[in-house]
């Protein structure tokens, strides 16, 4: 049987139909595969999940933070609320993005995210809740541990140990954990609870919600760029006899932090322009030397 003109173009037909399903094959997915709720999740679950949370920080890094911790954290319970290979790949590809929240509070987060998990709702509006809830999660943690148990728990061991007491860094390893892994643990259950006890309200308010998050996140994030990006200059301008310091007489009476967010909006251009986060950083190096080295920063 010979090779027709129909053939050729059945042939270009189904070449054409695969190299679409290929291209589309990469574009992520905002709702599942699979999007009937999955059983709940057991206590037994949630005390797992609390456990691995411990190795939060062991892959800690400037390009995305905890996310490789998350996702360790939470990857058991995705295996098995995301029967579908697809939704889990997606799932954990979503879990890989950038997180930073407070280690000790991080559960009450966690058992958050799998209640949505479980119920399988939109991927960008648990993302969503994600970045509003890990500032205001980390702010939390760090006044309630290091500013204030942190404290109260060395200064009762260290009194101890300055009487020769060798119950000293006993009492202070208990008293601390006692509070920190109470919580880890409490957390994980009240988080799972809660998301539970609000899926209802989400399912009925996904739009509302997802916006309402994402506004806060936003916000969260502008802040963090005031926090962590510091850039100033010590330049002067020279007009006659008046000297005018370009900081703080011209940049800061504009905007306060105008700079940091300058720099941002560019690292943010360069992004979208495809350079990966580690060369930023080391464009990031190179600058501050550059700056450091000529006097301009």
């Amino acid at each position: 049987m010979g090779f027709n003109e129909t053939d050729a173009a059945n042939a270009a037909k189904a070449e054409l139909r695969m190299q679409q399903a290929l291209a589309t094959s990469h574009v992520e997915r905002d709702d599942y595969i699979d999007t009937t709720a999955a059983e709940p999740l057991t206590k037994k679950d949630i005390n797992h999940m609390a456990w691995r949370s411990l190795a939060l920080q062991a892959s800690f890094n400037y390009e995305r933070m905890q996310a490789g911790g998350w996702l360790y954290t939470i990857l058991p319970a995705l295996r098995k609320i995301h029967k579908n290979p697809e939704d889990l790949k997606n799932s954990a590809q979503m879990h890989m993005e950038f997180i930073n929240v407070h280690p000790f509070d991080v559960t009450f987060l966690s058992g958050l995210v799998l209640a949505m998990e479980q119920s399988k709702e939109k991927i960008s509006t648990i993302r969503a809740v994600k970045v509003a809830l890990m500032g205001p999660l980390g702010g939390i943690g760090d006044a309630m541990f290091w500013l204030t148990w942190l404290p109260i728990c060395a200064g009762i061991g260290a009194a101890l140990a300055l009487e020769g007491s060798l119950f000293g860094p006993i009492v202070f390893l208990l008293l601390f954990n006692a509070l920190h892994f109470g919580l880890r643990f409490g957390l994980a259950h009240y988080g799972y609870r809660a998301g539970l006890g609000a899926i209802s309200a989400l399912k009925a308010n996904t739009r509302k919600i997802s916006h309402a998050a994402s506004i806060v996140g936003m916000t969260v994030i502008g802040a963090l760029v005031a926090s962590y990006v510091r850039l100033s200059t010590p330049l002067e301008i020279h007009a006659g006899k008046a000297e005018i310091a370009l900081q703080a007489d011209v940049l800061d009476k504009l905007m306060p932090n105008l700079l940091p967010l300058v720099f941002t909006f560019l690292m943010f251009a360069l992004m979208k322009k495809g350079y990966s986060p580690v060369k930023l950083i080391g464009v990031t190096v190179l600058f501050g030397l550059a700056g450091k080295f000529f006097g301009f920063l």
